[in-house]
């Protein structure tokens, strides 16, 4: 009698992926979860710009509680605001975007080989391979000014997001509203 082979095995996950099937290229449920944390803690786009709700600290404590406590309510918000600014980074920098493009198709290819990446009679580990990817594209990032690029997104987050935290007043707190005084 003649064996049966069995089927070909696919990579762990990807044949209950409801992501499309991507497999191995699809990011973990680990990312899913945390994008779907971010997406509920998003606070009204009305709320986050109210002008009313913006005014100068009294001292330096208050400034250092607004930071705090705005940051940690609008992170999700902040969050949405640095990313249009790095997309309009990007949209800005053609040669960046090309380099960006370079770096992540080398990425991916090197992760969607079948067989391990063997490199001087050595196997490469995935975080190899990204450095491997980096190795190719780092000189594109250095001719499009990547770094001149990431200090300008930086400090462009820093002075947008950090004035809004700083100066947008805090919420009354919930059980505030609630307290009733004695008659």
């Amino acid at each position: 009698m003649a064996e049966v082979a069995p089927p070909p095995q696919e990579p762990p996950g990807a044949e209950s992926d409801p992501r499309g099937g991507l497999g191995r290229l699809s990011p973990p449920g680990w990312a899913w979860r945390w994008l779907g944390a971010r997406r509920a803690g998003l606070r009204p786009w009305g709320s986050f710009l109210d002008q009313r709700r913006f005014g100068v600290p009294r001292d330096l404590g208050e400034l250092w509680r607004r930071l705090g406590q705005n940051a940690e309510r609008f992170q999700s918000n902040y969050l949405l605001l640095f990313l249009a600014l790095l997309l309009y980074c990007l949209l800005s920098s053609p040669l960046l975007l090309v380099a960006l493009g370079v770096f992540f198709g080398v990425a991916v290819r090197l992760r969607a080989r079948e067989a391990p990446l063997v490199l001087l009679g050595r196997e490469l580990s995935p975080a190899h391979q990204l450095g491997v990817a980096a190795g190719v594209s780092l000189p594109l990032f250095w001719l499009a000014g990547a770094g001149a690029a990431l200090f300008w997104l930086l400090g462009a987050a820093l002075v947008f997001l950090g004035s809004h935290a700083a100066f947008r007043e805090l919420e009354p707190p919930e059980s505030a509203e609630l307290q009733m005084e004695p008659v």
